[in-house]
């Protein structure tokens, strides 16, 4: 099955309660992680596990975030596909299936837990924020949605020794889960001037809709 990107896609609460502290440490990772923080560049790992705990999928790829609301999900291995969202529009590219699907890009990439980390201004606005506890030798803290359309239940980001985001993990509605690790983060580079755009290939089927403008309130 291909993978469908979540950029935002989503843990159950951990039934038992951290320390205050553990709790304290880990947002105070995100307040060192994300201040004065305008982009990221870095790798990632992803793995999707069904309702029954079975590991469905497995890929490998890169990522890069930039102020305001832009970002680019790029998949490598095992299928290639190209996740851009230019800050209008959001396009999904498949080369294998020679097809681009392009939307208008809406709240739902503001409610991404990544999106705090380029507008921490936002993680409260748009979530519940609750302690996580220590695991895996890593300080974690649980996002809950506070809006009813998220597309997951809760997000939980974890911080390693340096205060670096080393995983995320997300769980839906429907029980399938989405464990993220991150590696190699570069804070603002120097993006090429086309690294958040995409102009589809000539020859590609493009399917959907476009508009002017985006929907997504700006960020400051």
């Amino acid at each position: 099955m291909r993978r469908v990107i979540a950029l935002a896609t989503p843990l159950l609460l951990l039934g038992l309660v951290a320390p205050q502290a553990q709790a304290d440490d880990a947002r105070a990772a995100f307040d060192r992680f994300s201040q004065d923080l305008r982009g990221l560049d870095g790798s990632f790992e992803q793995r999707v596990y069904d309702a029954n705990g079975h590991l469905s999928e497995h890929s490998t790829g890169t990522i890069a975030l930039r102020t305001p609301r832009q970002f680019r999900w790029e998949y490598l291995d095992p299928f290639p596909q190209l996740i851009v969202a230019d800050g209008n529009h959001v396009w999904i590219y498949d080369p294998d299936l020679e097809q681009v699907n392009v939307r208008i890009q809406s709240h739902e990439e503001q409610s991404s837990p990544l999106a705090v980390l380029i507008d921490p201004d936002e993680l409260e606005r748009q979530f519940t924020v609750s302690r996580g506890g220590d695991e895996d030798g890593l300080d974690w803290m649980v996002l809950t949605p506070r809006g009813e359309d998220a597309q997951f239940d809760q997000a939980r980001l974890a911080f390693d020794g340096a205060g670096a985001l080393a995983r995320m993990e997300l769980d839906d509605s429907l029980g399938q889960k989405t464990r993220v690790t991150f590696s190699g983060w570069e804070r603002n580079p120097d993006f090429a001037a086309d690294h958040f755009s995409f102009e589809p290939p000539a020859g590609v089927d493009v399917v959907g809709a476009m508009a002017e403008a985006a929907e997504v309130t700006p960020i400051r």
